[in-house]
């Protein structure tokens, strides 16, 4: 067989474009002269994402059904027409090998086309909860790489594969030291560091929480590694000093890793994955505004684990610094937490999803 042609498609989140980015570099790695095309859906972030990452994408006319009546609601089916056709055509034209979806809408009309046709598709699906693309896709394609146990509720047994999420490979083998680490940041070495994740734009919440509760932070004696988010960077750099160091953003996330003496960060699949990486005692505040409420799902599926923490939102006012003060207070519970949370992790999860890829091509 010549060279190989790859279709990666998936978007609308973060948490579909960066493992589908991951599949794509090691499948470039294993097949350096491979053709390797991205689809997403106009006017979301992969358009901007995936071109910085080095890679081709053409733009479906697709988004979502809303929940209430709305006009975009209604030009739905001719956005699902017009997205089929478009499917139809990039498929005709690349004639891709296999095709891969990360979620996301723009992944529906692109499966459903290429598996059609008989090209080996395969999902990877991030959350412990499944997502409606995925769900409606499950038996038109070949396997299903998951990363949470107990997914045979949503798909078929005999082509879920645990493989895990793609993460970032400077995590997988930090090499950082602690001390270089907290010197990054101008963080001291005799004090407890709690490294706060709302996301790269930011968790509102989360941030309210924190700046209502520095000075109970302060009276435990701990330093703030504060990520607060580039929307309200300018409402909250005004307490940054010598033990708050507040930042729009973390460039150099294995140093804030490895400064941690624990982390609190929403429940996002990508973020999941990080942390069991990490090893570190985790307070998740998941995010209830996303689909299906996935968050509070993957944090729950840990806590069921004792390998983290969760506070919803609605507890956080009345039982944060309760359940702080708890895990401050016992290196016992601290200790376990890091550990059962480092049994989760499964590291090599790129590479066993693009093994499985192979596998089909095999059979080609």
């Amino acid at each position: 067989m010549g060279k190989f042609r790859f279709i990666l498609s998936g978007g609308g989140t973060g948490g579909h474009i960066y493992p589908a980015i991951a599949i794509a570099d090691e499948l470039k790695r294993r097949y350096p002269d491979a053709e390797l095309l991205f689809v997403g859906a106009k006017d979301r972030m992969e358009m901007e994402k995936v071109p910085q990452a080095g890679y081709p994408i053409k733009g479906l006319w697709i988004t979502g059904i809303q929940r209430k009546l709305t006009l975009k609601n209604l030009m739905f089916p001719f956005k699902l027409i017009s997205s089929l056709v478009q499917a139809r055509k990039i498929v005709s034209k690349f004639r891709p090998h296999a095709v891969v979806g990360t979620g996301g809408f723009a992944s529906g009309p692109l499966l459903r086309v290429a598996s059609g046709r008989n090209i080996p598709c395969v999902l990877q699906e991030q959350n412990s909860y499944a997502g409606i693309t995925n769900k409606l896709l499950k038996d038109r394609v070949a396997k299903i790489c998951v990363a949470y146990d107990g997914m045979e509720r949503f798909f078929p047994k005999d082509k879920i594969v645990k493989t895990g999420n793609p993460v970032r490979g400077d995590l997988v083998d930090i090499k950082a030291g602690k001390k270089e680490a907290l010197e990054h940041f101008g963080l001291q070495e005799s004090k407890t560091t709690l490294v706060v994740l709302g996301g790269s734009l930011g968790a509102r919440r989360i941030n309210q929480l924190i700046e209502k509760e520095l000075g109970f932070l302060e009276s435990l004696g701990i330093q703030l590694l504060w990520q607060c988010g580039k929307l309200y960077y300018g409402e909250y750099k005004k307490y940054h000093s010598d033990s708050v160091k507040v930042t729009a953003f973390l460039n150099r996330m294995d140093y804030a890793y490895t400064a941690a003496d624990s982390i609190i960060s929403r429940a996002g699949a990508g973020s999941v994955s990080e942390l069991c990486i990490v090893g570190k005692p985790v307070i998740f505040i998941p995010s209830p505004n996303v689909a299906e409420d996935h968050q509070t799902k993957n944090a729950q599926a840990l806590e069921k684990e004792n390998a983290a923490l969760l506070l919803k939102e609605s507890q956080l006012d009345t039982e944060f610094e309760t359940v702080f003060s708890a895990l401050h207070q016992s290196e016992e519970k601290r200790n376990a937490l890091g550990n059962n949370i480092k049994a989760l992790a499964l590291p090599d999860a790129t590479r066993h999803i693009v093994d499985e890829i192979e596998k089909l091509l095999e059979n080609e």
